[in-house]
């Protein structure tokens, strides 16, 4: 393992049409196997959004879609192996993506949990904004209420999408390229987590227009379920390639290390 200092390089606006295109392509190679695996989320998005609709607290269902966001790192790993095999070339499996989780370095794990303590401190903060705005108030099971011209629906949305982009921007800058970084072993956490803010901070514009692009095609694919099949294997493939562009190899990469 190669624990040398990692530097970024200087990504461009055409870095992020150019991984664009390449995520879509390989979700095209691999359409079965990349919405199967997206599929999993969606059945469990379902699931929350749901329980959020029947309980009548349809305007947290933005919140739990924001809050993919704070987890989606670790989870898109499945992702990240699949476009590593990719390479050799090879046809990646169901399995492939799965394996990943059980191949993936304790270090990683512990960037997992990082990630669900700032989840759990988002839904909270959701929790305790919808009820000083909202509490005591049902909202009728679906989203009419987001045609509504309502002062204390304007507000929970305004403060709510205030906080959650501020901690969505903290978990993008230590994760978008420590997650990778990590799992494909080319540093410790502590490294990965220090070259990915470099990264974010030092093309800052540029990541930023990627932040943004990349949460709101989720976020509102979470939203429209049937969406994510498509949308999250594009968007996760496109974000393993800019990472690659971030951070070149000087040489084909090998395979991970059981």
């Amino acid at each position: 393992m190669n624990h040398a200092a990692l530097s970024p390089t200087r990504l461009t606006f055409g870095d992020i049409a150019a991984s664009l295109r390449e995520g879509a392509a390989l979700a095209r190679a691999t359409r079965g196997v990349s919405m199967a695996y997206a599929a999993v989320f969606s059945a469990v998005g379902l699931i929350l959004i749901a329980s959020i609709l029947a309980l009548g607290l349809s305007p947290l269902v933005l919140p739990f879609a924001g809050g993919f966001m704070l987890i989606g790192p670790i989870l898109l790993t499945g992702y990240f192996e699949m476009a590593r095999i990719t390479e050799y070339p090879a046809a990646p499996k169901l399995a492939d993506a799965f394996a990943a989780f059980a191949r993936a370095p304790r270090s990683l794990w512990l960037l997992a949990l990082v990630c669900a303590f700032l989840f759990l401190i988002w839904i909270t903060d959701a929790g305790v904004l919808y009820s000083f705005t909202l509490g005591g108030t049902a909202m009728d099971y679906g989203l009419d209420w987001l045609d509504t011209q309502r002062d204390d629906l304007l507000s929970f949305l305004l403060w709510g999408s205030l906080m959650g982009s501020l901690l969505a921007y903290m978990i993008f800058t230590i994760s978008a390229f420590s997650v990778p970084l990590v799992y494909e072993r080319r540093a410790t956490l502590v490294q990965a987590v220090s070259a990915s803010a470099h990264a974010v901070i030092g093309n800052f514009l540029v990541c930023l227009v990627w932040g943004v692009v990349l949460g709101s095609v989720i976020v509102f694919s979470v939203i429209v379920l049937p969406m994510l099949l498509l949308t999250l294997p594009v968007m996760s493939y496109a974000s393993f390639a800019l990472y690659r562009r971030a951070f070149p190899y000087d040489e084909k990469p090998t395979a991970v290390a059981n």
